[in-house]
């Protein structure tokens, strides 16, 4: 019962919020694809989707995981960018595309990276895996633990390279799952994924992301092909403060993955924007506390609040702030005593812990009787 419902707390403005009308938004474009998807990379709100549950072979795009591994080594100090790999007989004999690394090299770390990033060499994946792991079958063992930490409920990792092999297999959503993590998680080495040539052993090699060239908006991130996968492409760019993520697999060539790709994103930023309705900073309003040296405290959320709206559908937002009980002293500052829900046109888009923005000491003895004794005689009102 003690539950209070503070509502329309945001861009409420008497009844234009229930009369507003939707904004236009035309049906997606049918792409030339096997399956798709396009995604908010700060919500993870899905705005385009096709067989996004279907299994596929991930081909090259398997390097995202891989390099995503490499570099969470990286930033937890396990390895460094400067350690030298010695390249194996088997990360030289493996085919396909290539870093062009010898038998017995010794590669630093971030040159490895750079060759399973922008020239997708095999051998170079191989490499990291064997120096992570020990050997590229424990490194797809560890693939798949991450996987699962992801939420990739529906990919089975067998090899760092993407090489065709039963059972490795994705689905675009557990993709884009990854794309939003590769993004989000590690943000100082993402750049790396626009680069758009790399040169190793006086072989310049380019990036096989033809966005990269024609859309100054993208930024990454990685290119598969196999004959059985068809042309895949996992791209990003970043327009007016959105960012999105697009996967398209089973494309027909190289030209026809940046074309149908270059749609998905054009519709996603011409019908869509990124809100941020709240800020971690932003005292949302002023609470009673009981017991307390203050009598009050400022409630705030855990973290910034961003959603996904149709274009211009800023006032069909409403927010609920919900406070699970009176609070009594001792508070610690980011301690939750509610949530904050949000929705559009009655749909929940966003539901986030509140949390108090600031300490509150327990006040003494007096204080604390004063208190009960005020709480008691007002519960008589309530």
């Amino acid at each position: 019962m003690f539950k209070r419902l503070f509502a329309c707390l945001l861009l409420f403005v008497g009844a234009s919020v229930a009369q507003a009308d939707k904004p236009l938004i035309p049906a997606p474009p049918q792409l030339a694809a096997s399956a798709y998807i396009l995604m908010d990379a700060h919500t993870g709100q899905i705005l385009v989707e096709h067989d996004a549950d279907k299994q596929i072979p991930p081909a090259s795009l398997t390097k995202m995981m891989t390099s995503y591994i490499v570099i969470e080594e990286l930033e937890k100090g396990a390895i460094k960018e400067q350690d030298m790999v010695n390249i194996s007989e088997k990360a030289w004999r493996k085919g396909g595309s290539k870093m062009f690394v010898k038998v017995g090299d010794k590669v630093p770390v971030i040159d490895l990276l750079r060759g399973v990033i922008v020239q997708s060499g095999n051998d170079a994946s191989i490499a990291l895996a064997e120096y992570v792991s020990g050997s590229e079958e424990v490194f797809a063992e560890v693939m798949n633990q991450q996987a699962q930490l992801l939420g990739m409920q529906d990919t089975n990792y067998v090899n760092a390279t993407g090489w065709p092999a039963e059972g490795h297999m994705t689905t675009v959503r557990d993709l884009g799952t990854l794309a939003q993590a590769v993004i989000n998680d590690h943000p100082e080495h993402y750049p790396i994924h626009a680069e758009k040539y790399f040169r190793f052993n006086g072989i310049n090699q380019p990036n096989r992301n033809r966005l990269l060239w024609r859309d100054p908006a993208v930024d990454g991130i990685k290119t598969g092909h196999t004959e059985e996968a068809g042309y895949c492409l996992v791209a990003s760019a970043v327009k007016r403060g959105m960012r999105l993520i697009s996967v398209v697999v089973g494309a027909d060539s190289d030209e026809k993955r940046a074309a149908e790709t270059q749609k998905l994103l054009a519709y996603g930023f011409r019908y869509y924007q990124t809100h941020k309705v709240y800020g971690s900073d932003d005292v949302l309003q002023t609470e009673r506390v009981w017991g307390g040296k203050a009598d009050s405290v400022g409630i705030a959320v855990s973290r910034d609040v961003f959603v996904t709206i149709p274009r211009g559908g800023e006032e069909n937002i409403k927010a609920d702030l919900i406070i699970d009980g009176e609070l009594k002293a001792p508070l610690a500052k980011g301690q939750q005593v509610g949530k904050v829900v949000v929705n559009l046109d009655g749909e929940t888009v966003a539901d986030v812990p509140a949390v108090v923005a600031e300490d509150v000491e327990e006040a003494g003895f007096f204080k604390r009787v004063w208190d009960s004794i005020k709480r008691f005689v007002m519960s008589f009102f309530q």
